[in-house]
């Protein structure tokens, strides 16, 4: 078992047994919403239902309900497509990118951030869609033959590799997101009492049994994936740059784009991740397992990408004084002095100055300061994109062409109501989906847990059905100490075959069977059977002969070879059906 420094701080704090994990992440689910999400979800869904009515009013009446004109004729719509690609990069990142890193504390936040990336990279999709104007003739970006001459989508254009690096980001962010979830949803399905919620469950767990084969393979698909989302975590927002970088218009044309752009959609996305995590530990007490050092790890993060980009800033301002170009220049010019010189230095003040304070320590370990900097940071960034496509086109290069953009209120509603509609699925995903990665968590427990941190830890107990195994009794083995004295040390089971054990079912030895009268079975295996927790003829009928059964063999010696435990198996079920006739 991998062994951590205990001058290292614990992941999870209190003195929890994969009982009590397990418990703390399903009571959400198994118990009943509060009446704070209730009215969470009302509002989201008030919000929500609005925006959705102006998209229907702007598909009705055109996108001149937008502040669109003639020199301004991308806006609040692209600003806030390319806000939410950015957001949805914090997920992919935790998930694959510290996974491949194996960084343990991302276990705590990696299943919210993988929704929170899913449901961004929606709000999204939904911008370019509605920039169309005809949405119903959307499949014409599609390489279909048609009867319209020569209509052929133009795939020199970064707008339709914008299609193919966000379709495949959101496909493979959802599967990576759903086969994570399968254990956990197998561990709801042992759980549930209603037979719909069982049902449901157990659709979606796919029919996982906790074999060591599905651990291996479900492992193996892990890694594959988080290798195939890594380069798309850096490439999606590299391409959406290239929207800009392959024009030729002054502010937009510049190599540095794509580094520039990874690293804002980085920053921002763990400023979000930050907002939802401190909010949801909150409500569903999970202070055990998101704490001051998750919370300190991504705020330096925040301060690491934060930096990257104010240096990104000031490279811009370098470039365009370098270059000798007027039009350039202007152009920096006129965001920082121009019309529009206040979204240009709220954002020099959201995503400059204040990600800088996070250099003290007692500021970036402070829960109510961090939740306000994740709130300014994405402020900041969202004005970020506004600037660099808003105060870019008002001013081109004919003065007699100049002008301003003025939002209505399709703009705004429909931008609300994406957040609205955004919260809504989170707030869905919190009630009915486990919100931390429940197999995950426990598998840094004894590394990483303050129970085991602090020494005084006995063996946690785990089962795959749940059943708690806290009457299963670790007979201690004799040892010899330097002394010459007898102490007694537990031994150390491996938690698979305890896990495993509990399939059997639950009992103790009040209720022992005299497992010596099956065939081969003598007083040592049968005392090593008891000490695993298996008493009854009951249990040793209930032994799977499909499932793997190697740690078990292993455990019991050459006396309980598979072939023995089938035997045992059948010797068993016969004694049962005698005793019930």
């Amino acid at each position: 078992m991998h062994k951590e420094a205990t001058i290292r701080e614990p992941l999870v704090l209190g003195h929890k047994t994969f009982h009590q994990v397990t418990e703390d992440v399903c009571k959400p689910i198994e118990g009943k919403a509060p009446k704070t999400w209730y009215v969470l979800f009302a509002i989201a869904a008030i919000i929500g239902v609005y925006g959705v009515g102006c998209i229907l009013y702007l598909l009705g009446t055109g996108i001149g309900t937008w502040g669109l004109n003639k020199t301004i004729n991308w806006a609040w719509d692209i600003t806030n497509f390319v806000w939410w690609v950015g957001i949805g990069h914090a997920g992919t990142l935790i998930s694959a990118v510290l996974l491949l890193f194996r960084q343990k504390w991302r276990m705590a936040i990696n299943r919210s951030a993988e929704a929170m990336t899913i449901f961004a990279v929606f709000m999204a999709g939904l911008f370019p869609l509605i920039h169309m104007g005809r949405i119903w003739v959307a499949y014409w970006v599609m390489p279909l033959p048609n009867q319209f001459g020569s209509l052929w989508p133009n795939f020199n254009s970064p707008l339709l590799w914008d299609v193919f690096a966000i379709s495949t980001y959101l496909s493979v962010s959802l599967v990576f997101w759903y086969i994570g979830l399968i254990p956990d949803f197998a561990t709801i399905r042992d759980r549930a009492k209603k037979p719909v919620a069982k049902k449901i469950y157990g659709m979606l767990s796919f029919g996982w049994s906790g074999r060591a084969k599905q651990w291996s393979r479900f492992e193996m698909v892990s890694l594959i994936l988080a290798g195939l989302a890594t380069p798309l975590v850096f490439s999606v927002h590299s391409i959406v740059s290239f929207d800009f970088a392959t024009s030729v218009i002054p502010g937009w044309h510049t190599t540095i784009f794509p580094p520039y752009f990874v690293a804002g959609a980085v920053f921002s996305g763990f400023a979000m991740v930050q907002t939802l995590m401190l909010v949801m530990r909150k409500a569903y007490n999970l202070e055990a397992y998101i704490h001051t050092k998750h919370i300190e790890y991504m705020n330096i993060v925040i301060m690491s990408t934060g930096s990257i980009v104010g240096i990104a800033y000031i490279t811009e301002l370098f470039v365009s004084w370098y270059s000798g170009v007027e039009y350039e220049a202007y152009a920096f010019i006129n965001r920082a002095t121009g019309p529009y010189w206040w979204a240009y230095w709220a954002m020099m003040t959201c995503n400059v100055v204040s990600p800088q304070l996070m250099w003290f320590k007692k500021l970036r370990t402070s829960l109510t300061f961090t939740f306000l900097i994740a709130i300014v940071v994405n402020i900041g960034m969202w004005f970020e994109r506004f600037v660099i496509i808003g105060t870019t086109l008002h001013r081109d290069y004919l003065p007699s062409s100049w002008s301003m953009f003025y939002p209505t209120h399709v703009d705004i509603g429909i931008f609300v109501g994406t957040i609205g509609l955004f919260f809504v699925f989170f707030l869905l995903f919190t009630r009915y989906f486990p919100v931390l990665a429940l197999n995950e968590v426990k598998t840094i427990l004894k590394s990483s847990g303050q129970s085991f941190k602090d020494g005084d830890a006995k063996t946690p107990a785990f089962s795959i059905e749940e059943q708690h195994l806290a009457d299963v009794k670790m007979k201690p083995a004799s040892k010899t100490n330097t002394a010459g004295n007898s102490v007694e040390e537990t031994p150390a089971l491996d938690p698979s075959l305890i896990a495993m054990v509990g399939t059997l079912g639950v009992t103790n030895a009040e209720h022992k069977d005299n497992l010596k009268e099956l065939t081969g079975l003598g007083d040592a295996t049968e005392k090593k059977l008891n000490e695993i927790g298996i008493y009854t003829f009951a249990q040793l009928a209930k032994i799977d002969p499909t499932a793997d059964l190697g740690l078990l063999t292993a455990y019991l010696g050459a006396a309980g070879n598979q072939a023995n435990l089938l035997v045992w198996k059948t010797e068993a079920e016969e004694k049962l059906k005698n005793d019930n006739k």
